[in-house]
């Protein structure tokens, strides 16, 4: 979706006198230093090509018109660039399984806003220019060879110089949620959250190689659907393992393994078919000893203890108002509930009271 605001500074920006686009020139200036930054051969960037011109899909263009090809591809945003001149962009980019490898020059001094990625992760590396960053009451200008890292649920507010050139991968929440099921890591209920938002890229050790080898990848005459899918689970699990996050990777079946890290996979795949046998799988311990962990823990069985949290989870929705539940059957279906009798006989014994009821009780 094209920002209104931008696109009403496009529509003026012929409009503008001459002494007016001076004067909004030098506001910039003083607001976005342009770079000084020396790219000598010790700069990690001069050893990876990210993204060449085989990826290109705008040179030279447009900015609004760079800027909506990255709110269908790259993340939601909206940009805000000086009446005066004329800015060209260009813009590489590549899908590469479920990533989207980006590179983008805006031509001018930019302001990138958004309220939220959502369902995104960005990280973005400085090539060029600086940029600053405001974020978490704090401001950073980034230099070349910085890496940004934006969750999904960070603001974003970016101010490009007019030389600024930047790399951006765009992972999806769903497969850092699908490398942590992956290497059985806890996966946070809350979902992965990056605890730090600044690195500098030559303290990563070996990720600027992996990137420019998925960029090759991504240009590779023949593309190979798993291959790139394997890439895609590499890079990530490197970003898990090099950056500070919320994600605990202890293995669900080392000895250091907690009761809480199994009840926590169990919370995450409530609607999914969990029994015992798969439940032992994934701690890697026999049926005795899952047995044992739940009674030592609990005081019951794993399935008795899994249909009491479907139990909980279904009182929860019904009791929430913001919860849209049309009636009660789909609730309980949707949680493995097939035999509704049983269910009712459950859900009383636990809650005192009929699923029906507690669903009135909210209105």
């Amino acid at each position: 979706m094209q920002c209104n605001v931008g696109a009403g500074l496009l529509a003026k920006r012929q409009e503008a006198p001459r002494v007016s686009s001076r004067i909004h020139r030098c506001l910039y200036c003083l607001r976005m230093p342009r770079s000084t930054h020396n790219n000598n051969e010790s700069d990690p960037m001069m050893h990876a090509q990210l993204l060449s011109q085989r990826s290109t899909v705008f040179d030279h263009a447009d900015p609004y018109a760079v800027s909506g090809y990255v709110n269908q591809h790259v993340g939601n945003h909206c940009i805000l660039m000086p009446r005066a001149g004329q800015p060209l962009a260009s813009l590489n980019h590549r899908k590469f399984a479920s990533l989207d490898l980006c590179r983008i020059s805006y031509g001018g001094s930019v302001r990138v806003t958004s309220g939220a990625l959502e369902t995104i992760y960005h990280l973005q590396v400085l090539l060029r220019g600086n940029c600053l960053w405001r974020g978490h009451a704090q401001e950073h200008y980034f230099a070349p060879g910085e890496l940004l890292l934006i969750n999904p649920d960070d603001p974003v507010d970016l101010t490009y110089s007019d030389d600024c050139e930047k790399f951006i991968l765009k992972v999806p929440a769903s497969l850092l949620e699908s490398v942590c099921n992956e290497q059985r890591w806890r996966y946070p209920g809350q979902g992965v959250r990056f605890l730090e938002n600044r690195y500098q890229l030559n303290e990563l050790e070996g990720f600027v190689n992996l990137l420019a080898m998925i960029c090759q990848e991504a240009e590779a005459t023949e593309q190979i659907p798993r291959v790139q899918e394997h890439y895609a689970q590499i890079i990530v699990s490197k970003m898990l393992s090099l950056m500070k996050t919320n994600v605990s990777r202890l293995e669900i079946g080392s000895q250091t393994a907690t009761f809480e890290a199994i009840a926590d996979y169990i919370a995450r795949n409530l609607k999914h078919d969990i029994d015992s046998e798969e439940l032992a799988r994934q701690a890697s311990m026999s049926l005795r000893s899952l047995y044992g962990l739940f009674e030592r823990n609990a005081s019951t069985t794993p399935k008795n203890y899994i249909r009491q949290k479907r139990l909980e989870r279904v009182n929860a929705c019904l009791s929430d108002p913001t919860c849209i539940v049309r009636n009660v059957t789909e609730v309980a279906m949707d949680y493995g509930f097939l035999h509704l009798g049983r269910f009712s006989d459950s859900y009383r014994k636990q809650f005192g009271e009929l699923p029906s009821d507690t669903l009135k009780r909210r209105h």
